[in-house]
């Protein structure tokens, strides 16, 4: 199992949220290449990023932000956050960022989801963020009428190799992470899964281990100490 600390930008701050909700946001760190740094000073071999201003709005509003994260760090990344057009995708790839996410886009236009699978094939990854049993969309602003489990299927249909899954109820929460949802999903899928949202315990961690989740995103519990980043990679290994 791959752990991926979160670093969420806003306004060029490392922050967190609590259900996606922009108006509770914690700022975290004022500088996220020194939060990068210090991730892999704990061990860290991959990060995920997110740009919520970018999710929010569209477009890419943190790129100067993220953009030396992927230079001057060895991380292997991934990042999201209104990525929704070939030149957006182009751009970070250049930049040195391994793997891009998209959401809103995967939802709202599935040809071009399709078109850069064709394209990029395993560096696209799509995002499933799930409220109320359907994907939420726009940075968590909206939530679509697709059915978030039919949909994953539909994306590994489409040759998407890796799917990030969050329960937005669980996120920013520290109240543990919703197991079921994704023992469903791994018995639902072949594709890589990494489980996304209120992961809070390394007890959680080992049981996500062990039912087959390929990785897991880890953002608040690490911001407040609840785990220690070099404990749980020091675990997994």
């Amino acid at each position: 199992m791959i752990i991926y600390p979160a670093i969420d930008i806003y306004e060029g701050k490392a922050v967190r949220l609590k259900r996606g909700d922009y108006s509770q946001m914690t700022v975290y760190g004022e500088d996220p290449v020194a939060v990068a740094v210090g991730f892999i000073q704990a061990g860290a071999t991959a990060l995920h990023i997110v740009d919520l201003e970018g999710a929010r709005d569209g477009k890419p509003v943190n790129y100067e932000v993220i953009k030396p994260i992927a230079t001057e760090t060895d991380l292997f990344i991934q990042v999201g956050g209104g990525i929704r057009t070939l030149e957006t995708i182009e751009t970070y790839l250049k930049a040195g960022v391994d793997r891009i996410i998209l959401g809103t886009a995967a939802i709202s236009t599935p040809g071009f989801l399709a078109d850069m699978v064709c394209r990029f094939g395993e560096a696209v990854v799509v995002s499933v963020d799930i409220k109320d049993g359907h994907v939420a969309i726009k940075g968590w602003t909206e939530v679509s009428n697709k059915d978030a489990l039919g949909f994953c299927g539909t994306v590994e249909e489409l040759g998407v190799q890796t799917l990030v899954c969050t329960d937005i109820s669980k996120d920013g929460m520290l109240s543990g992470t919703n197991l079921e949802l994704y023992r469903l999903l791994r018995d639902k899928l072949s594709i890589n899964l990494l489980a996304s949202g209120g992961v809070t315990t390394l007890d959680e961690i080992k049981t996500l281990s062990a039912m087959g989740i390929d990785g897991v995103i880890l953002g608040k519990a690490l911001y407040t100490g609840a785990l220690d980043l070099s404990d749980v990679i020091g675990e997994c290994k």
